[in-house]
């Protein structure tokens, strides 16, 4: 006897469709699992047997064969249960499931029969719309989240038992027990017994007034002075440019970063679904979503943070803090202290916006589209730049290089806006301190002219320019070019300095609504370069 179920389990943040071939043949009882299955699934038989056994089903006493295909692919995890189950219940003749119904079953099974939730089920039910299954089965707890996948029915089911239909004069722990008495399978015809299924539901993100009630206790018009910083800061998140402050202790570095999100644009219906799928296949969506993410991620790792919690690992990878913070920003508050082979790996990521992960059996690429956002002290103690006598540096020329070897060149490189910070010279509130609203709306303006400008290319931003799309699209006047070919053999950049200083220059001409770029962006642009220029 054959039967056949399909289920789904996760590659990468992808969803993977698995064939559940389950045969029974005469033999001495025995239950074998292949496939590459990892110990999850292995263990599954047990867990399977006993649901079956509680629910008042008969588990075959045959040997049994079950077949997790395409063979070739490692499978973890313990999404299969449920399909597992089903199908041996189906091929012992005691189950017979809608045979118009194209299905994908998803869950875990506990000893009782009861079915628990499974992380990743934003990305397996996306994979079954697009294969083409008109339903599927998973458990309640995950409906929430699979709901916001439109155009395919989504039903729910809490217990075992929830996929037979229920006689009212019938005790539900009971359901099932005909079977044993030899009166023959239980065959539906359709779900209808099942919850009322949930199809087409409008993706939600949160309102305005929501994430702006959520905001409220962070925002710009609270920071005192610091105009120029929160200029770059606003450049940066107008272009997604990367940035880096230095400055003494107590100037507001942290602060500032903090307040990033309050001035970036909401994540647009697909962003929203790509950052929702890469929290879900984390395990990262805890309660069940009112909707699909709205605010941008910001991920803020500790600097003890291991390379493969920062760029993601395992033996099966799982997404790490750069695929956490997709579409949104990475803060690595003081920069120096992380260790320098996990800065190291930011690199890549840094300029392919994706992570590739090789192992034996094959390569997972997450993706990693974020701004970075670093802090750091100008010195060990973080006095260097401090005008004071009071808090005078006491670090050595030695040990001052010796921190700042710490972050090595290249990667300093790709960070497109070096600012210092200094303390603060106004002490009381200005009417004129630009709110968070303020910024954000100059924010948005800007991105709108970026998106229009970059209709028909798969860029978006003024920061992921690059080759000839650069020089086709930014086009300086005759004075800044020769301004910007001083300073690169003034300083002696690098090319990749050059085309950051230009893309930087495109955003702050998009900022201030000019037209055409003038010989003062350029300038502004340049003195955003503080660490090339050795101010410190």
């Amino acid at each position: 006897m054959y039967g056949k179920l399909h289920s789904a389990c996760l590659y990468g943040i992808d969803g993977v469709l698995i064939e559940v071939e389950t045969d029974l043949s005469n033999g001495l009882p025995q239950t074998s699992i292949i496939g590459l299955p990892d110990s999850a699934i292995r263990e599954a038989v047990e867990r399977v047997r006993a649901a079956i056994k509680n629910c008042g089903y008969q588990y075959p006493l045959q040997r049994i064969t079950i077949n997790l295909a395409p063979a070739d692919l490692r499978k973890e995890g313990s999404s299969f249960d449920l399909a597992i189950a089903i199908s041996l219940l189906m091929t012992s003749g005691q189950l017979v499931l809608p045979p118009e119904e194209r299905t994908l079953v998803v869950g875990e099974l506990a000893l009782d029969g009861s079915i628990r939730s499974v992380p990743g089920i934003l990305s397996m039910v996306d994979l079954a719309k697009r294969q083409g299954f008109t339903s599927v089965l998973l458990p309640l707890d995950n409906v929430e989240e699979a709901s916001l996948i439109r155009g395919i029915q989504v039903f729910g089911i809490r217990h075992l038992q929830d996929i037979a239909p229920k006689n009212p004069d019938q005790p539900a722990s009971s359901v099932g027990i005909l079977n044993n008495s030899n009166a023959g399978p239980v065959v539906l015809k359709n779900y209808a017994h099942l919850a009322a299924p949930i199809t087409d539901r409008p993706q939600k993100i949160m309102d305005k007034k929501t994430r702006q009630s959520s905001l409220l206790a962070d925002d710009y018009s609270d920071v005192l002075g610091q105009h120029h910083v929160k200029r770059a800061l606003m450049i940066a998140a107008a272009g997604m440019h990367n940035i880096l402050l230095v400055g003494p202790p107590g100037t507001g570095k942290t602060m500032l970063i903090k307040r990033l999100p309050t001035i970036l644009p909401p994540l647009s219906e697909d962003e929203a679904l790509e950052v929702t799928k890469v929290l879900s296949a984390a395990g990262k969506l805890k309660e069940a979503p009112q909707g699909l993410i709205a605010d941008r991620p910001f991920r803020s790792p500790h600097h003890t943070i291991s390379t493969s919690g920062l760029i993601g690992g395992g033996g099966i990878p799982k997404p790490g803090e750069v695929s956490l913070a997709h579409r949104g920003i990475l803060f690595l508050d003081e920069l120096p202290e992380f260790q320098r082979q996990v800065l190291e790996v930011l690199r890549q990521p840094l300029e392919d916006r994706t992570v590739t992960i090789s192992r034996a059996r094959a390569a997972f690429t997450f993706p990693a589209q974020f701004m970075l956002a670093c802090s750091m002290n100008p010195c060990p103690c973080g006095y260097l730049s401090a005008h004071s006598e009071e808090q005078r540096c006491i670090c050595s020329p030695a040990r001052v290089a010796a921190y700042r070897a710490k972050i090595s060149g290249p990667l300093l490189d790709r960070i497109d806006l070096q600012v210092e910070v200094p303390p603060p010279g106004e002490w009381r509130k200005s009417a004129a301190s630009p709110s968070s609203e303020e910024m954000q709306a100059k924010v948005i303006h800007a991105h709108q002219i970026q998106a229009t400008r970059y209709a028909k290319s798969s860029v978006r931003w003024n920061s992921q320019l690059s080759g000839t799309l650069l020089r086709r699209t930014i086009h300086l006047p005759q004075e800044a070019e020769q301004l910007l070919e001083q300073t690169l053999q003034t300083l002696n950049l690098s090319m990749r300095a050059h085309d950051r200083i230009i893309k930087m220059t495109q955003t702050i001409a998009d900022l201030d609504h000019e037209g055409e770029i003038v010989t003062a962006h350029v300038a502004e642009a340049i003195q955003y370069r503080q660490l090339d220029l050795n101010l410190f």
